[in-house]
C-alpha cells in the first residue's frame, strides 16, 4: 500500500485545544498539513493558534460543541469554504465518567454518549462528502474500553464500543470510495481526562486509583497515530497494556474480568460509599 502523505492536506481535529488533540494538531502541522482545530475552549484554541503560527503552520480555529449537529455542519462548511475541502477528520473530542451504574444518573450516561459517540457521528456526517471526494481518512479516538468491558465506567465503555460498531461498519461502506478509517485504542494518556471524569451525580469524580504507573504522553500517542495513519492501518492498539487487554479479553474473557474486578475493588468500594452518603 502506498504511504499516505499529509503535506498540503486539510486535517480537522475535534477536541483540539488541549491534551491529545493539541498534540495531533502540532504533529499534523509538522507533516505539512493545514489544520482546522475545533473545540469549545476559546482560550485554548487561541494558544494553539499561536503555537502553530510560530512553527509556520496554517491553522483555522473554530468554536464547536460536537453534541450540536448543526454546529458541526457549520464548522465543516467553514473549513470547506476556506480551504476547498477536508482530507482527514480526527474525531478526538471526548469525556469520561467513573461510577458504578447503580450510583449513576441516567443523564450522565446520556451526556457521555452525546459527546463520545454522537459527537463523532455528527462530525463524520458533516465531513463525509468532502472525505469521499478526497478519498480521505477518518481517525477516531477510542480506547481499551472500546473492545473490552470496564467496571465502573459502563457509560464510557458503551460510548467507545458504539464507536467500533459504527466505524467498522462505515469502513466497509466506504471501501469502494477509497476512504480509510482508523480506530485508535490507547490505554492511559497523561491528558487529565480521567481526573476530569464525571461522577455518578454529574460532578467531577476526582482522582482515580486505576491510573497507576507511567502514562503515555500525548505527543507519543500523536506520533504513533500519525505513523499508523500514513501506513493505512485500521486499528492502533497503543501500548503493551492495550495489546494485552485485546488478547486477554478475547481469548480469556473470564480471566480478564477477574483481573479487572480485583484491580478496581478498592476504587469501587470507595465510590459505592460516596454514592450512599
Amino acid at each position: 500500500m502506498t504511504q499516505r502523505s499529509f503535506r498540503g492536506k486539510t486535517v480537522v481535529v475535534t477536541g483540539a485545544a488541549g491534551g491529545l488533540g493539541r498534540s495531533l494538531c502540532l504533529r499534523f502541522s509538522e507533516a505539512g498539513a493545514r489544520v482546522a482545530a475545533l473545540d469549545r475552549d476559546a482560550n485554548g484554541l487561541q494558544t494553539l493558534a499561536h503555537e502553530l503560527a510560530a512553527q509556520g503552520g496554517e491553522i483555522h480555529t473554530q468554536l464547536c460543541d460536537v453534541t450540536d449537529a448543526a454546529a458541526c455542519a457549520a464548522a465543516m462548511q467553514a473549513v470547506h469554504a476556506r480551504w476547498g475541502g477536508i482530507d482527514v477528520l480526527v474525531n478526538n473530542a471526548g469525556i469520561a465518567h467513573r461510577s458504578a451504574f447503580a450510583a449513576t444518573r441516567l443523564d450522565v450516561i446520556r451526556r457521555v454518549m452525546d459527546v463520545n459517540f454522537f459527537g463523532a457521528v455528527h462530525c463524520t456526517h458533516a465531513a463525509l462528502a468532502d472525505l469521499r471526494a478526497a478519498r480521505g481518512l477518518v481517525i477516531t479516538i477510542s480506547s481499551v474500553a472500546g473492545f473490552s468491558p470496564l467496571i465502573g465506567r459502563t457509560g464510557y465503555a458503551a460510548s467507545k464500543h458504539a464507536l467500533h460498531g459504527f466505524f467498522d461498519s462505515l469502513r466497509a461502506e466506504l471501501a469502494d470510495d477509497g476512504v480509510g478509517v482508523l480506530l485508535v485504542c490507547p490505554s492511559f494518556i497523561d491528558t487529565g481526562i480521567d481526573q476530569a471524569a464525571l461522577g455518578g451525580d454529574g460532578r467531577p469524580a476526582g482522582h482515580s486509583r486505576l491510573t497507576t504507573g507511567r502514562q503515555a504522553t500525548p505527543d507519543e500517542v500523536a506520533q504513533a497515530i500519525l505513523q499508523a495513519a500514513s501506513h493505512g492501518k485500521t486499528l492502533l492498539l497503543f501500548s503493551a497494556t492495550a495489546r494485552l487487554a485485546w488478547w486477554l479479553s478475547r481469548c480469556w474473557p473470564n480471566l480478564y474480568a477477574a483481573l479487572m474486578r480485583r484491580r478496581l475493588q478498592g476504587e469501587m468500594r470507595t465510590q459505592h460509599q460516596q454514592g450512599g452518603d
